[in-house]
């Protein structure tokens, strides 16, 4: 299994040490359940697209401290990219950035929250259960850093879990396209140097309310299993 890795943007210099940067961080993640898939990496926020989907046999897209309505060149290109996956039936899954890309390139609506930012731990409503999504979960928790926000989803999208701050939280997109708002590939050290990072940003309330939030138990390994059996079941 070859995974397109669409990199839209960079761990800080100062922070690679934690996990290295997000070539470092997915494939160590899918180690632990999909240990026979190998990554390509695509530099999309630098302009280093795929000449063609298939090249890969599915595609999965990064974070990003840009918005996806910035009239950036890249993001235009990546949104137009977005569609033919979906036209061509290739198997994309978002993460954050690219779950917001998923909602903006399908003509739904992406735009900060009126919550603000979500930061650290949030617990996940699952609304409705698919088959890929096993082990089955009810409730699982992921870590957070968001303050863009899909707040309407494109026509014909399923909703399959909300958080209390995030309403649109996982997404499905016909039988191939997948968003989710949360980072299973961040660790829980990293999402907190982030959050330091961004005190004047995010505010301290918040600050503090997220890394007092990074005690509970993370989920990311069964997420992970998730995507791994959603792009297995559907390429």
């Amino acid at each position: 299994m070859k995974i397109g890795l669409l990199e839209c943007d960079h761990v800080r210099d100062e922070l690679k040490h934690i996990a290295g940067d997000y070539r470092q961080m997915f494939p160590a993640l899918f180690a632990q359940v999909a240990p026979d898939w190998g990554f390509e990496f695509y530099d999309v926020c630098n302009g280093h697209f795929p000449d063609d989907t298939s090249e890969c046999d599915a595609y999965i897209c990064t974070g990003s401290k840009n918005s996806v309505y910035d009239n950036e060149e890249w993001i235009v290109r990546l949104q137009a990219f977005v569609r033919e996956l979906r036209d061509s039936g290739k198997v994309y899954v978002g993460i954050c950035f690219g779950h917001q890309l998923l909602g903006e390139s399908l003509a739904g609506k992406v735009q900060k929250s009126e919550v603000g930012w979500c930061v650290g731990i949030h617990s996940f409503e699952v609304l409705r259960t698919e088959k890929w999504m096993a082990p089955s979960l009810s409730v699982f928790n992921l870590l957070m850093m968001c303050q863009d926000q899909v707040l309407q989803l494109p026509t014909g999208s399923l909703l399959l879990a909300r958080t209390e701050d995030c309403p649109n939280a996982i997404f499905q997109v016909g039988d191939n396209m997948l968003g989710i708002q949360a980072h299973p590939e961040f660790s829980k050290e990293y999402d907190q140097a982030l959050m330091e990072l961004r005190v004047e940003r995010i505010g301290q309330e918040k600050v503090a309310t997220g890394i007092s939030s990074l005690q509970m138990t993370l989920n990311d390994l069964e997420v992970a299993s998730w995507i791994r059996n959603f792009i297995e079941m559907k390429r």
